[in-house]
């Protein structure tokens, strides 16, 4: 071990969902699922995903840079979805 101190365990909880604009189909077929079983008042549903990553880091600023990152490049498609997100230090 080189000596330095450990940063801190943080879990990022994210949301991506479509953006309002963006027609969803399989919040379509849920809601017509839904409809189907008797849950006439339902009136939208859409689907998005949910993440939870783990992170280990020194601050939650550099937690929350990461987070931004990993959203930007690869969990989230800017065109058509957006995210949010929480932090905990865990």
């Amino acid at each position: 071990m080189s000596g330095e101190p450990r940063g801190g365990l943080w879990l990022v909880a994210i949301d991506v969902t479509l953006k309002p604009v963006v027609n969803d189909p399989q919040g379509l077929a849920v809601l017509d699922g839904l409809h189907h079983l008797g849950f006439t008042s339902v009136r939208s549903v859409r689907v998005g995903k949910h993440l939870e990553v783990q992170i280990e880091a020194s601050s939650e600023e550099e937690v929350r840079r990461q987070a931004e990152e990993m959203c930007a490049r690869l969990l989230a498609n800017p065109v058509i979805e957006t995210y949010r997100y929480e932090v905990v230090r865990l």
